[in-house]
């Protein structure tokens, strides 16, 4: 009677067993030769390894997006860097210097008497702007102040002092040759010392939504006095890009701006 047990190889005479062997890593139906995963992995880290140069160029490339990206928001939420081209703001601001100013004024923090600010020129105080001129690298430095890493020079923004808010009473000059605001005389401590400034009267009041703005460096700035016939020299409140706040190049002249509050402490608030 044939037996139902399966019949035990027999031994060879050499000792070697007749069943053949099987890599304890490979599962049933799985191709014994193909590599695991793990050394998949090894490998493609030791290909990485083998390339430091790809590695750094990959790190700086992940610097300089990261950076460009910052420069982008903060120049578009916080702060923009603006070259100054003109003296009309000597001894405050000399010509070439590069400032920072804040954006957040003023909103949504509140703009101040004496605060120094840029803003537009939509009413053509400068006239046309001239051509620019086109060189092989313009798209480079057009890209750079976009993003921020460079500050404006297009010359189509100005920067003066606020010296009248909406509503207050300016009038140039009382009898001891001083403006007033308000009916206040003041002592402009800011005016470049190196010159005395020549008295040009006016009297206005300022509009809601706009300011009066003056140079520091009297005789030698095109400001709100020179501008009366246009909208009475005020400046809007929209063409504001910001207040002036760190003078960041050179370097030996970085400071931050003062608006000297003692000068204004007495000026009672318009009617």
């Amino acid at each position: 009677m044939p037996e139902n047990h399966a019949r035990k190889p027999e031994p060879r005479h050499d000792g070697a067993s007749e069943i053949p062997d099987v890599p304890a890593s490979a599962a049933p139906g799985e191709d014994a030769a193909q590599p695991a995963p793990a050394q998949k992995r090894n490998r493609q880290a030791s290909k990485a390894a083998g390339n430091p140069l790809l590695g750094w160029l990959k790190e700086i490339a992940t610097v300089v997006v990261i950076a460009v990206v910052l420069s982008f928001l903060i120049k578009t939420f916080l702060f923009r860097a603006f070259f100054i081209p003109s003296e009309s703001m000597v001894n405050t601001l000399d010509v070439d210097d590069r400032i920072f100013v804040n954006l957040l004024v003023p909103e949504p923090f509140a703009l101040s008497r004496g605060d120094v600010v840029v803003f537009r020129d939509t009413k053509d105080w400068l006239g046309p702007a001239p051509a620019k001129v086109q060189g092989p690298f313009t798209w480079v430095q057009d890209g750079l102040t976009f993003v921020g890493l460079l500050p404006d020079n297009s010359e189509q923004h100005l920067v003066k002092r606020v010296i009248g808010l909406p509503g207050d009473h300016v009038v140039c000059c009382d009898a001891g040759g001083k403006l007033t605001i308000n009916g206040t005389a003041v002592d402009e401590a800011y005016i470049n010392p190196a010159e005395v400034p020549q008295v040009r009267n006016f009297d206005v009041t300022v509009p809601e939504g706009k300011v009066w703005v003056m140079g520091d460096n009297r005789n030698h700035s095109a400001d709100s006095r020179a501008h009366m016939e246009t909208d009475g020299g005020f400046v809007d409140l929209k063409d504001l890009e910001g207040k002036a706040a760190i003078i960041a190049w050179p370097l030996n002249r970085i400071k931050t701006l003062d608006n000297y509050p003692d000068v204004f402490k007495n000026v009672p608030a318009a009617r």
